[in-house]
């Protein structure tokens, strides 16, 4: 004669008052199945609190750095070489290359008038003694 066992049901065991409706009771000893305390577990991989995150702070929370977010970002300004410009524009008139740096990388041989905004220090001798100048954008100050 074969006895036909009870099968135990997963919900019977989430009753009673020593697990809190939490399984087991060392789910309830430290902080870890809440994931942390405070704002742990909010980090851009985390997924313990991020919707209470992003509900409180938005998506500007994550992010790489927060260095970056303290205040105004300085925009990147790209940078081309005299070599470049000479290659590029033509010298008779004003070359304007604002958002640019200019380096001093090559020689110049035709006289140049540039507005940029910014140039290195190299760039601004070889301009100059070429018989040209670099004009700043941002500070307008006439380098000659």
């Amino acid at each position: 004669m074969s006895f036909k066992v009870k099968k135990r049901r997963k919900s019977g065991r989430y009753r009673g008052g020593g697990t809190a409706q939490r399984g087991a009771k060392e789910r309830t000893r430290g902080s870890g199945n809440r994931g942390g305390k405070g704002m742990a577990g909010t980090g851009k991989r985390a997924d313990q609190r991020k919707s209470f995150v992003i509900n409180l702070y938005g998506n500007k929370y994550f992010g790489k750095s927060k260095t970056l977010r303290r205040g105004h970002v300085q925009p990147k300004l790209e940078v081309i070489n005299l070599n470049d410009i000479q290659k590029k524009y033509d010298a008779s008139r004003e070359i304007n290359l604002s958002g640019f740096k200019i380096l001093g990388d090559g020689e110049v041989k035709s006289k140049l008038n540039i507005k940029a905004s910014a140039a290195s220090n190299s760039a601004i001798e070889k301009v100059k003694a070429a018989g040209g100048h670099i004009t700043l954008a941002e500070s307008e100050e006439n380098i000659k």
